[in-house]
């Protein structure tokens, strides 16, 4: 077995292949860097295992040598250049990810390497110096980073993937292939790039210091409730508000728990999102959606020239990462496939680039447009995305006879009108997308990719124009350099500045629904608090009552059991008597009842007062499950929102606690017998009958005597004790609601304070955004700052991704595009007034447009 192992592992080069799971790590894979990972294993001559292992990893197969495994088999001796092969690779796009992070850190951890050591060698390599950059007059910063990792490496992979580095981040990096169809050439297209650099670089300020301001906000949140909790815990006045107090901070110890975790998960979409925007601040991107098999990759490859060789007949799951593709500040991205089979984790991947994406371009085809094809789109609203749909018109040309009749008359298969016309897809896709993307102000492109694919194939080189104009990917083509080339300004506002309101709103939407449960949750306890002490108080007179009634009746029947007693018992000596009568009272359960008595009124007591507990608690539960009802957290299964607010299960931990003080101690009964009855029964000169009759009734007399005696004892101590138990729960049930109303009100002032800080930061963004509005509408760019925008801008009233009014604080200067144009470029209702006539819509002319 140990030589199968053996041979099965042999060759295999462990750090080239950690290199390349840190090339997946961020689930992008760069064309460049796939290409260069395979010229570097030609280069240290990776064996057949090795690359066999690399395109395993590269295409995330399930039987892949995981990074465990891998990360096991590097000898100490190699650890430390490996994780500079790893760093290295992980900064070829000059930016290092949390993702790539977190698996230097994960990798570290199966070495036993000190905790740090990671964060200290990104700190010597300076990682962490600002690499951002405007246009490219300084990319020859980012080589550097990947360089000093790899400072003194002398291993042949250390040094092939130096020059590579080089390659891939210097000025070196040029893409020859790209399309000259695409047209992003010329003066024009330098001058669109600089002018979106310069304003990424403003927008970025702003994004950031609104991102920064929203976590501390979360941060802070989550400080401040357990800062108020504390002090519910450290609550020492009063009798037995010590104890109570601390079940209370008990019970609020395990709201907050859940909250924080809610919170943090609101942190890490914040953070993230920040991250996106780093990564969005060098490039302007666009990304491809869609269905698996919609022809995503054959439309990538077709834009980029790359990427062929995963185009085929029958290949499903082209790719499993986001694949990327740069060329000077422009990226291109191909998604996973949305709603395949099994394909959860790639449509969450294909997510996580839509924060830094400028323009969404959603492929769908002719053969099948559903519903459920476009409910991804919601998300896309969600996050204020501009849309181009791209419906890709199939038929098989593979054929010679049906390629020869598409030539002839290609504008047949594009017909809008008739049976197989595409005017009934198109009007579907705008009403699918009304319904999910809340308008539909977008192109809907028509394409054939198969025709375009064709003209890029050998055999069909004689028709490679015909074949290209044929499949009317030049319109697409025009759309996204109008894109970049007349709207990449705004684009580039709309991914640093408008979309990122949506990654505030959200946190603060939640910490809103919070507020207003906790705020009920306060209201309805205050209000219902008088009828829960009502309720306590009949149930305990109730439970009194019973338990007297039980008392009395437990002594009547020892009083009737008297009589016969003393007719059995007339002729005993004292001691026989005494015995005679505990065996009788023994018969009787006397002292168990009594027991039983007590036991059964606590529990019934109990038992009432959990159900008075429980209504409340109940209805507190439907309260805090109103919170969750508009949203759908991912991976909420396990913190699912009901657990918030468990305010009835803490009731009645109190409740039970404070019902445990009370134990009911049976009274120990004991008749004594004395002299005086004995005697009674001695007289010489009486016959026996007298005798008898004179003991029966004086023994009757005096245990009847001593048994009353006792209950009213009993019943007077029954009375008191549990009089005393009842008011010590109701007491002790008031403090408890107090110190809880207490705490959820401090919980909702704290939630409300974060709300108001949350509002105010995306307004902040808002604002910034409606300037950068303006200016867009009127051509007339400023560099943005707090001042210009407090100076134009008098307020904003946003609902995110739908409709947008800007009100400006004076006349600003007249628009140069119709309110249509620049209705349907961002993809919102966009209206605008000043001051003056706010409440006064605009008449929009095409042949003059108003000044606002």
């Amino acid at each position: 077995m140990a030589d199968i192992t053996s041979r099965t592992t042999e060759h295999l080069d462990y750090p080239f292949l950690l290199v390349t799971h840190m090339v997946c790590a961020d689930q992008q894979i760069h064309s460049e860097e796939s290409k260069a990972l395979r010229e570097l294993a030609t280069q240290i001559s990776a064996s057949q295992r090795t690359l066999a292992e690399m395109e395993k990893i590269l295409a995330q197969e399930e039987n892949q040598l995981s990074l465990d495994d891998l990360a096991a088999k590097v000898s100490p001796g190699q650890q430390s250049e490996a994780m500079s092969q790893m760093l290295a690779i992980a900064y070829v796009d000059g930016f290092c990810s949390a993702l790539e992070r977190q698996m230097a850190e994960q990798v570290a951890l199966i070495w036993n390497w000190p905790t740090g050591e990671v964060q200290r060698q990104l700190v010597e390599a300076g990682a962490f110096a600002d690499t951002r950059f405007i246009g490219e007059h300084n990319q020859q910063q980012k080589p550097s980073i990947g360089a000093r990792f790899l400072a003194g490496a002398d291993s042949l992979l250390s040094r092939a993937l130096v020059d590579n580095v080089a390659k891939l981040t210097g000025s070196e990096q040029k893409v020859e292939q790209i399309r000259r169809e695409i047209l992003l050439t010329g003066p024009e297209y330098d001058e669109a790039i600089r002018q979106c650099s310069v304003i990424a670089d403003e927008d970025y300020k702003f994004a950031k210091s609104a991102l920064l301001t929203a976590l501390s906000a979360l941060s802070n949140l989550e400080t401040n409730i357990q800062v108020a909790i504390e002090d519910i815990k450290h609550k020492t006045s009063g009798k037995g508000q010590a104890t109570t107090a601390k079940e209370v901070a008990k019970q609020l110890e395990d709201t907050r728990n859940a909250l924080s975790a809610e919170i943090i998960k609101e942190m890490e979409i914040v953070r993230e999102s920040l991250r996106a925007k780093e990564r969005a601040l060098n490039h302007f991107s666009i990304t491809f959606m869609g269905k698996t098999k919609a022809g995503k990759s054959t439309l990538h490859a077709i834009v980029t020239d790359d990427g062929w060789d995963a185009i085929g007949v029958g290949k499903q799951r082209t790719t499993r990462f986001n694949r990327v593709y740069e060329w000077k500040n422009i990226r291109i991205i191909d998604t996973p496939g949305i709603g395949a089979p099994g394909g959860q984790s790639d449509e969450q991947i294909a997510k996580s680039i839509i924060d830094e994406s400028d323009v969404i371009c959603y492929v769908v085809t002719n053969e099948s447009i559903q519903e459920s094809e476009f409910a991804f789109l919601r998300l896309l609203k969600e996050k204020a995305k501009p849309l181009i749909i791209l419906l890709n018109v199939k038929k098989n040309l593979r054929h010679s006879h049906r390629l020869e009749d598409f030539l002839k008359n290609p504008d047949k298969l594009f017909e809008m009108d008739g049976q197989s016309g595409l005017g009934g897809h198109i009007e579907r896709i705008r009403r699918y997308a009304r319904e999910h993307y809340a308008n539909d102000y977008f192109d809907i492109v028509p394409v054939m990719l198969l025709a375009a694919q064709l003209s890029r194939e050998p055999e069909h080189a004689k028709k490679k124009q015909e074949l290209f104009q044929a499949s009317r990917m030049q319109k697409f083509l025009g759309s996204i350099r109008l894109s970049l080339v007349d709207h990449g300004v705004i684009r580039r506002s709309q991914t640093l500045l408008g979309s990122t309101v949506g990654e505030i709103d959200k946190p603060y939407k939640w910490v809103n629904k919070q507020a207003l449960v906790y705020e009920k949750l306060t209201e309805t306890l205050k209000n219902e608090r008088e009828g829960i002490q009502k309720d306590i108080r009949k149930t305990a007179k109730d439970a009194k009552d019973s338990l007297l009634k039980k008392i009395e009746m437990i002594f009547q029947e020892a009083i009737e059991a008297v009589p016969s007693f003393a007719e059995d018992h007339w002729n005993c000596n004292e001691v026989a008597m005494k015995l005679g009568w505990e065996t009788k009272l023994k018969a009787l359960r006397f002292e168990k009842r009594l027991k039983i008595a007590y036991e059964e009124t606590s529990k019934k007591f109990n038992k009432e007062v959990q159900e008075v507990l429980e209504e409340i608690g109940n209805e507190l539960q439907l309260i805090s499950e109103l919170g969750s009802s508009d949203f759908n957290f991912p991976e909420q299964d396990s913190n699912n929102f009901r657990d918030f607010v468990r305010i009835g299960g803490g009731i009645l931990g109190i409740a039970g606690t404070i019902i445990a003080l009370f134990v009911a101690a049976p009274v120990g009964i004991f008749i004594g017998i004395g002299t005086t009855v004995v005697s009674m029964m001695t007289g010489l000169f009486k016959s026996k009958d007298e005798k008898r009759r004179e003991a029966v009734i004086n023994i009757s007399t005096s245990l009847k005597s001593q048994l009353n005696t006792q209950r009213q004892k009993t019943l007077q101590q029954a009375h008191r004790e549990f009089g005393k138990y009842s008011d010590s729960v109701t007491t002790n049930i008031n403090i408890y609601f107090e110190e809880l109303i207490t705490g959820l009100e401090a919980i909702a002032t704290q939630l409300e304070e974060a709300k108001k800080k949350l509002s105010g930061t995306a307004n902040y963004l808002n604002r910034a955004y409606a300037k950068r509005i303006i200016d867009w509408s009127t051509e007339q760019q400023e560099t943005l700052t707090d001042k210009c925008i407090n100076h134009t801008i008098a307020r904003v009233e946003r609902d995110f991704g739908r409709s947008m009014k800007i009100v400006t604080k004076s006349k600003v200067q007249r628009l140069k595009k119709s309110l249509e144009d620049i209705k349907h470029i961002l993809q919102e209702d966009i209206s605008f007034s000043n001051l003056e006539s706010s409440q006064k819509k605009l008449n929009y002319h095409d042949s003059e447009p108003p000044q606002i």
